[in-house]
C-alpha cells in the first residue's frame, strides 16, 4: 500500500506541463485521456506544423495513459519521419513520449524486460540532451524524471532527481520550476528507501511548503501524508499521529477518504498498543476497497 501512494504522487509530476509554442495546459486533463485527446484533435485544426506534431505527440500520451501503447507507438511512428526535420521542441517531445510508451508508471512490472529498459533509456535521454542544448528546461527535467522509472533502484531514483532538481534551481522558465513540489518528492521517497530518514523529512517539508503555496488541497495532503510517514520511521509517533487524524478530518470533509490515512493510523494506532482503534481504522480502509 505505501509503494501504491508514492506512486500516486509520482503520477502527479507527470502531469506537469512544459513549456512550448502552443499551450497544452488547458488542453490536457491526463485523469480525463478520452476528452483530452477530443481536445488535442480539435486544436489540430489551427495548429502550425511543428505545434500540430506536438499536439499528435500528446495525442498518443492519452492512449499511453490509457494503456494502449501499440496505437500511442502507431501514432509516433507515423509522424517520425516529419519530426526528424522538426523544431526542437517537437523531436524532444517525441523522443519523450516514445520512451512513455516503453516504461512508465502505467506499465505493468511483466512488461518490463532488460531489452526494454534500454529502449526507454535511450528515448529519454536522447529527449534529454536535446532539451538541455536547446534549453527547453522543463522538458529536460521531464526526461529525468522519467529515468526514474527506468532506473529503479533507490540510489538511481535519488541521482536523477537530484540532477533534475538542480536545472530547477538553476532555471527562471516556469515550466521548470512547476516541477520542485515533485521533484522534492521523489528525492525525499528515494531518501527514505535508503534508512536515511532524517533527509528525507527535509525534502518531504520543504514539499509540503511548495504545495501549500500552489494551493492545490489534494496535493498538499499527500505532501503531509509522506511527512507524517517519515515521522513514523523515525519513531516520532505522536507527531505522525497529530497529522495523520488532521488529514482524516480533512479528507473525509471533501468527501475523499483516504485509505493511505486509516492505513498509517492502523499502524500507528498499533504501534501505542491500541489495538481497538487499530482494528476500526482497519475496518475502514477495508471498506473503502469493498
Amino acid at each position: 500500500m505505501l509503494l501504491h501512494r508514492a506512486v500516486v504522487i509520482v503520477w502527479l509530476l507527470t502531469c506537469v506541463s512544459s513549456a512550448m509554442a502552443i499551450d497544452l495546459a488547458p488542453l490536457t486533463d491526463f485523469s480525463k485521456p478520452e476528452l483530452s485527446e477530443q481536445r488535442l484533435r480539435a486544436a489540430l485544426a489551427t495548429a502550425n506544423r511543428d505545434d500540430a506534431l506536438i499536439l499528435q505527440t500528446q495525442i498518443a500520451r492519452t492512449y499511453g495513459i490509457r494503456g494502449d501503447f501499440a496505437r500511442a507507438q502507431e501514432i509516433l511512428r507515423n509522424i517520425e519521419p516529419q519530426v526528424q526535420t522538426a523544431s526542437a521542441e517537437a523531436r524532444v517531445y517525441h523522443a519523450l513520449e516514445f520512451g512513455r510508451t516503453l516504461d512508465s508508471a502505467k506499465h505493468p512490472p511483466q512488461s518490463q524486460t532488460p531489452e526494454v529498459k534500454e529502449l526507454a533509456r535511450s528515448a529519454y535521454l536522447r529527449a534529454f540532451e536535446l532539451a538541455k542544448a536547446e534549453r527547453l528546461d522543463g522538458l529536460a527535467v521531464d526526461a529525468l524524471h522519467m529515468l526514474a522509472f527506468v532506473d529503479t533502484a533507490p540510489l538511481d531514483q535519488l541521482k536523477w532527481g537530484q540532477e533534475a532538481l538542480a536545472i530547477v534551481d538553476a532555471s527562471a522558465q516556469p515550466s521548470a520550476k512547476k516541477w520542485e513540489a515533485s521533484l522534492r518528492n521523489n528525492i525525499g521517497y528515494a531518501l527514505h528507501q535508503l534508512g536515511r530518514y532524517g533527509e528525507a523529512l527535509v525534502q518531504f517539508r520543504q514539499a509540503v511548503a511548495l504545495r501549500e503555496r500552489a494551493e492545490d488541497a489534494e496535493a498538499t495532503r499527500a505532501a503531509h501524508w509522506m511527512v507524517a510517514w517519515t515521522l513514523r520511521a523515525l519513531n516520532r509517533i505522536d507527531e505522525a499521529l497529530e497529522i495523520q487524524l488532521r488529514l482524516e478530518r480533512e479528507s473525509d470533509a471533501a468527501g475523499a477518504p483516504d485509505p493511505y490515512v486509516f492505513e498509517e493510523l492502523e499502524i500507528l494506532y498499533r504501534e501505542r498498543g491500541d489495538e481497538v482503534r487499530a482494528r476500526q481504522y482497519s475496518e475502514r480502509r477495508k471498506a473503502l476497497a469493498e
